[in-house]
């Protein structure tokens, strides 16, 4: 078939090879709104020849959209006027209930497989993308009723081939479970770094004492703003709540050491422990 990736970035470039090494890309367009990418996503062979949206998606089978959540509806929208009955239109975003609820009433809404794939790197840019970067990770498919059965089928089978596992979930779940699982863990890393910076000003001090706990905490902090304020943005409510909850626990901690307080301080860290039985 031929594929059409709107972003060529991490998440799509990494997707297009991928679907190129499974077989099941014939060709790959890419559309993005810089040139350099382009450039360098066809030197890199992620994508064979890059064009405008409109003559991309009239070409294409499969159009698959990776792009800042900000500016998914707009572009998702001008996408889902140009397609027929015969295509799939899928989505990588992070969020998706802003996403799915935009395009409910679309004539062409059952067309649309809105998914999000458990996977991502500190990285972004064409330069990114890896192979095998989906093996054994999690692919949530969003509202899955609100599309057409071969539409799923096609993402379904995608997704396995390239060594997924699919979890179902409508788009207003998704985006609060995400909050937990991903989203506060880059609020959070973004936070630990700028602490850090602010009171460690001797950035040779830090290269030289930061050990492998410290790197992988604050390694999400690498991640690149443009993708992720909008992120926090559209999932704002259930980030905010996440937020709380996170901040009240500091408080507990804060409160343990201000009191000398061993007991509780180890009470808070056992508690802890208890996140073993979920991730081994």
């Amino acid at each position: 078939m031929t594929i059409t990736v709107v972003g060529v970035g991490l998440i799509s470039g990494s997707f297009a090879l991928a679907m190129k090494e499974k077989g099941f890309a014939k060709k790959v367009i890419g559309v993005s709104r810089t040139e350099a990418s382009l450039q360098k996503a066809l030197e890199l062979g992620i994508i064979d020849e890059a064009l405008p949206l409109a003559e991309a998606v009239k070409q294409s089978d499969l159009i698959y959209v990776a792009i800042p959540v900000d500016v998914t509806i707009p572009i998702m929208k001008q996408i889902m006027d140009l397609v027929n009955d015969k295509q799939v239109v899928a989505d990588a975003g992070s969020t998706k209930y802003a996403l799915c609820r935009s395009l409910e009433d679309h004539p062409m809404r059952k067309r649309f497989v809105a998914t999000h794939p458990m996977w991502g790197t500190e990285y972004s840019g064409p330069e990114a993308a890896v192979k095998g970067a989906f093996e054994g990770r999690a692919c949530v498919i969003c509202d899955k009723e609100k599309s057409d059965t071969d539409a799923v089928t096609l993402v379904e089978n995608i997704y396995k081939a390239l060594g997924m596992h699919i979890v179902y979930m409508d788009s207003e779940s998704h985006d609060t479970h995400a909050a937990y699982v991903s989203h506060i863990s880059h609020i959070t890393s973004f936070a630990l770094a700028n602490t850090v910076l602010e009171k460690e000003r001797e950035e040779d001090a830090i290269f030289e004492l930061a050990g492998g706990g410290f790197e992988s905490t604050v390694r999400l902090a690498k991640s690149n703003p443009a993708m992720w304020a909008p992120i926090f943005m559209q999932n704002r409510e259930n980030v905010l709540d996440v937020l709380n909850e996170h901040i009240s626990q500091l408080r507990k901690f804060k409160a343990s050491l201000e009191k000398e307080n061993l007991e509780y301080l180890t009470e808070l860290m056992e508690n802890a422990n208890k996140i073993k039985r979920i991730l081994k």
